[in-house]
């Protein structure tokens, strides 16, 4: 059938639907810590191709490309930076023969996660050499039939303006999300507007911005929220995990239930997103609930942050209260 692109489906619908987890689905079918999940691209397409099935079959709008690490920096930590291309190729392809055959337009976004290097004058990567790092992958990409570069969990705005340059130089639409894990903010510092702020600055527009992993769903809705209240027109991004991770023996185990993650995904709506989608610990059964929440639910007013609260569990890292950042600025002073 006709691909269509992330755009149009943004013009036709008013809420897409994104994927779920793709790291902790593959730990559920084999994956081991600390192998590179880049390389099941190669070893293990049938398990690829079987993720990608289970969130189409769920009702995804969008499916995620098992590349979020498929760059030279990560890759090199396990003697493969020359593979970067070739294994991004082949992940799209993969993505791609699942989205064709699917029946209805499902979009193939090509996941370009960070580097992991912090930038110069903290760490030795510039803006320059990020920009060749991204387009190196963002080309393998777009030569599997990836329709879109969404470009996530990024922390630093150099490295959010590096991806961008790459996706921009190498001629592929782009969406931008940041985790914003750290008491309201990115590890980095960057706050949720000044996300929105920069994206509106970019010398192409991307398709769409938001929040994506982070520390909660509750913590997600509220960045989100200040996205979507700056910046009414931009098409905003809501991927939170599934729950809250618990150790349980040698495994990390998110709490949600499917009802909680189709509360998120009504909520989320009401905020004002138009893309919802699950990131760490989503499963397809977590993903047909908000399937479900999506079609049936009718945008109510934006909820308050106790309405958000009350839903789906307390924020995990809260920014600190006006109180709060008075005593540090008078012990500061």
């Amino acid at each position: 059938m006709t691909r269509s692109s992330l755009e149009a489906l943004l013009a036709e619908r008013p809420v897409l639907l994104a994927d779920g987890a793709t790291g902790t689905n593959l730990f559920a079918m084999g994956l081991e810590a600390g192998d590179p999940p880049e390389f099941w691209n190669d070893l293990h397409p049938d398990r690829i191709r079987a993720l990608h099935q289970g969130f189409v079959d769920a009702g995804a709008d969008i499916i995620l490309t098992n590349s979020f690490g498929c760059n030279r920096r990560r890759l090199a930590l396990h003697k493969a930076e020359g593979r970067t291309r070739e294994l991004a190729e082949k992940a799209a392809r993969l993505a791609r023969e699942v989205a064709d055959a699917a029946g209805r337009p499902v979009v193939v976004a090509g996941s370009v996660g960070p580097t992991g290097d912090l930038f110069a004058p903290l760490g030795p990567m510039t803006e320059e050499e990020a920009i060749d790092v991204f387009a190196e992958e963002i080309e393998g990409l777009k030569a599997g039939g990836a329709d879109v570069a969404w470009i996530e969990t990024m922390s630093a705005p150099e490295e959010i303006r590096a991806a961008t340059a790459a996706a921009i130089r190498v001629g592929l639409p782009f969406t931008v999300t940041a985790s914003f894990d750290t008491a309201g903010r990115t590890m980095m510092g960057l706050p949720p507007a000044a996300l929105a702020d920069l994206a509106a600055g970019l010398a192409q527009a991307p398709l769409a911005v938001g929040a994506n992993c982070g520390v909660g769903a509750s913590d997600l809705l509220a960045s989100v929220g200040a996205m979507t209240e700056a910046h009414p027109e931009m098409a905003v991004v809501a991927k939170a995990n599934c729950g809250i991770p618990r150790i349980d023996g040698d495994k990390v185990v998110y709490t949600g239930t499917p009802e909680l993650m189709a509360d998120y995904a009504r909520l989320a709506i009401d905020t004002g997103c138009r893309i919802v989608g699950g990131c760490c610990g989503t499963s397809s059964g977590h993903l047909a609930a908000m399937r479900r929440a999506v079609d049936e639910h009718i945008r109510r007013a934006r909820p308050s942050l106790d309405e958000i609260v009350a839903a789906v569990g307390p924020l995990q890292s809260p920014p600190p209260s006006a109180e709060t950042r008075a005593r540090g600025g008078r012990r500061r002073g």
